[in-house]
């Protein structure tokens, strides 16, 4: 396991772990997580190395040991994005030479990179994502600014309880985190037609926070939707998803 810095396209500094040798895939953390929290920790980076995998984790800007700058100026529209393209000219990745995997957040910016044609991976893992995800997200994005701006007197029983432990378990810089909340918009359903690759859609059976992960799957033109246990929550620390994610990348 290595932890390496690179300058993204404004000059952010960007957090990459890595993990193993062999064909490269980058892993895409979720909202208010790390890559340390998501990929490190549950053994999942572990998994990629020994299928034979360079697993490049990736930490968004205001998340793990990434910046976590306080200028609106440091989050234009799709600002992660273009912090994953430039994640990929830094590691030097070209087109259909590496994986793309990523969870909840971090699946809705590979939706997002793949469609728009910014990075062409050769495979492409989505997990806890579903299409209210991607096409209703300003709704979420004013849950977790609601977790945001009424951090100190939310209480047990409050349905943004959760996120708002979760959002002090990891010491996220709040003010970055609600500019970064800006930084996002819809998707247009209409672009899943752009996303030719062989493509999983990975959910827990007990995950409906970001929709029907089935009724992706069906909108995508070469998916197909992988169950495993767990919310969204918890999926994500069982060790069926990185098994799925390993199996899924190694066909």
């Amino acid at each position: 396991m290595t932890l390496d810095h690179f300058a993204s396209f404004d000059g952010t500094r960007l957090a990459i772990h890595v993990e193993g040798e062999g064909r490269p895939v980058v892993l895409l953390h979720g909202l208010f997580s790390s890559a340390q929290m998501n990929w490190i920790k549950w053994g999942h980076g572990a998994r990629l190395a020994a299928a034979g995998f360079r697993a490049i984790m990736l930490d968004f800007r205001v998340h793990g040991d990434s910046d976590a700058p306080r200028a609106a100026s440091a989050y234009p529209q799709g600002v992660l994005v273009r912090d994953v393209a430039a994640l990929a000219d830094h590691c030097g990745l070209e087109p259909g030479s590496f994986d793309l995997v990523g969870f909840s957040l971090g699946a809705r910016t590979a939706i997002h990179t793949v469609a728009h044609g910014i990075l062409e991976p050769r495979r492409l893992c989505v997990c806890g994502m579903g299409v209210e995800g991607l096409a209703g997200w300003q709704r979420r994005a004013d849950h977790f600014k609601r977790v945001i701006d009424e951090f100190d007197t939310i209480k047990p029983g409050d349905p943004a309880f959760t996120a708002r432990t979760f959002l002090k378990s990891q010491g996220v810089d709040r003010v970055a985190a609600r500019l970064l909340l800006d930084a996002m918009d819809d998707f247009d359903l209409a672009s899943l037609a752009n996303i030719t690759m062989p493509t999983a859609v990975i959910c827990g059976d007990e995950d409906r926070d970001n929709g029907s992960a089935p009724d992706l799957a069906a909108l995508l033109p070469d998916a197909r939707y992988i169950e495993v246990p767990g919310g969204h929550m918890n999926s994500v620390t069982r060790p069926e998803l990185g098994e799925a994610i390993a199996e899924f990348l190694a066909a």
